[in-house]
């Protein structure tokens, strides 16, 4: 009698098995469906650009709009390349943005390392007072800036550019705080008791520690350096100089003589480093995310 009650047990729950799975299945699907058309809606724009690279000047004003060249003007891309110096704006801009993604990592590291891990008084009121430099506009910070970089003879140099990145951003600090503290608290005590200083144990054991959130951080500056504009548009006045982000605005022109073709060509030419580096790189961006806001929630 047992055995006949488990056999009928088990046929009434694989029917609830079966609806569970395909009810799975189609969870799946709608979820996959959902994601593949987000993906065309934030693909559109580069879409839209390539499309626009490969047309005649005269074909971009149309419309309807053709979304399709035909034939498409491969040739816009060598044009674009040569009518302007983009691989020495892009040099430019390799350099730059390396010097300041240095300075992001070391100043913001060892800025969160005090924060996460170095008792003092006030510490959580002097957090606060960082963070709240966020809210500032970077508009009102302009005039004062520029005046304080021309009385040190920094104008049309990338030191304006470069050495600020050496004091701290709120956000990485924040960032990378989170993620300090997610570390064990027994390495630090012990690596005190071992006679190691705040130094030693940053750089010897927190850095190593903390890759992904440093990946994170090292990709957020370098995407937010190499298409910074309003910086070296302020600061650089010689052609030579000019970062990718500012050397491409010498395809437009006033009264509607931008060459819209030649720029989009250059553009997407100056966006490879990016999608390189956000290909390469987003394991450890997402999961030093993750780190930072897992810690995050659970000190509420």
């Amino acid at each position: 009698m047992a055995i006949q009650t488990n056999i009928n047990t088990q046929r009434a729950e694989h029917p609830a098995r079966a609806i569970q799975a395909w009810n799975r299945r189609i969870g799946k699907t709608v979820v996959y469906i959902l994601l593949v058309l987000l993906s065309i809606i934030f693909a559109g724009p580069l879409l839209w650009m390539l499309s626009t690279s490969l047309k005649s000047l005269a074909d971009v004003s149309v419309f309807p709009p053709i979304i399709f060249p035909n034939p498409p003007l491969w040739s816009n891309f060598v044009t674009a390349l040569t009518q302007v110096p983009v691989f020495q704006f892009m040099g430019n801009s390799v350099a730059y943005c390396i010097l300041a993604l240095i300075g992001d990592l070391l100043s913001s590291s060892l800025v969160a390392y005090a924060f996460a891990h170095v008792r003092f008084r006030y510490r959580e009121i002097v957090f606060v007072c960082v963070l709240a430099t966020m809210m500032v506009p970077y508009e009102i910070l302009i005039i004062p800036q520029f005046l304080t970089f021309r009385s040190l003879g920094w104008i049309d140099t990338y030191l304006p550019l470069i050495v600020p990145t050496f004091f701290g951003s709120p956000y990485l600090i924040f960032l990378l705080r989170q993620a300090f503290r997610s570390l064990p608290r027994e390495l630090i005590e012990a690596a005190k008791l071992d006679g190691a200083n705040h130094l030693t144990i940053w750089w010897r054991i927190v850095l190593p520690l903390s890759k992904p959130a440093l990946a994170a951080v090292a990709i957020f500056s370098f995407i937010f350096h190499w298409n910074d504009l309003t910086g070296p548009l302020i600061y650089l006045n010689t052609n030579e100089k000019y970062p990718i982000s500012l050397g491409l605005t010498q395809y437009t022109a006033s009264l509607g003589q931008t060459q819209w073709n030649m720029l989009m060509a250059a553009s997407l030419v100056a966006i490879i480093p990016c999608i390189v580096v956000f290909f390469f790189s987003q394991r450890y961006m997402v999961q030093g995310i993750v780190v930072a806001r897992v810690k995050t929630d659970e000190r509420g």
